[in-house]
């Protein structure tokens, strides 16, 4: 039997009743009182989703924080070493799903402390393109073990199984959202 909000009568399923003690669970809770019959599967998904991003931002990723990097400055040089080459500001804005003048901005942070350096192209005075500086590679090589051994602590509740369902689950819409929405996230 299903109730108005499509979930099974009788308490939605295991992973409904694991997920019913968080913060969002309330706010399900409180707006089905004001709208009995309303569907909230998707606010859910979608508010669980938002609620971890900004936890995960206020956490600051602490080696990132540590080595005086925030998370889109890492983006950038990860993007860099990654490649393997030398970027335009515009490829990095695509790489890192930013806006232009965020790009801009940062790089000229990082450019500043000496992680990445720009040349001028040779055939268009328009066009720069940024590389990693030696130190740039150093600190991306030794600060990603870190950065990788803190992000497995902040997962470490959710068993094996689980996070390769939930990163499956979560590509999935990723890739839906991507091939609909394509904005720069800033």
């Amino acid at each position: 039997m299903t109730a108005a909000n499509g979930r099974t009568a009788g308490g939605g399923g295991a992973a409904h009743r694991e997920a019913a003690g968080d913060t969002l669970a309330a706010v399900v809770r409180q707006w089905q009182t004001v709208h009995p019959g309303l569907d909230t599967g998707p606010m859910e998904i979608i508010g669980r989703i938002n609620r971890c991003a900004a936890l995960l931002q206020q956490a600051e990723d602490a080696p990132l924080r540590h080595a005086g990097l925030t998370r889109p400055e890492f983006d950038l040089l990860g993007a860099l070493r990654r490649t393997g080459l030398e970027l335009t500001p515009g490829e990095l804005a695509r790489e890192t799903f930013s806006s232009g003048a965020a790009v801009t901005k940062r790089l000229k942070q990082l450019t500043e402390r000496g992680l990445v350096e720009r040349r001028g192209d040779t055939r268009d005075r328009r066009v720069a393109h940024v590389r990693l500086t030696d130190a740039g590679r150093d600190l991306v090589d030794s600060i990603l073990p870190e950065q990788l051994s803190y992000e497995t602590a902040v997962l470490s509740g959710v068993d094996g199984t689980g996070q390769r369902e939930l990163a499956v689950l979560l590509g999935e819409l990723l890739v839906q959202l991507e091939g609909r929405l394509r904005t720069p996230r800033g």
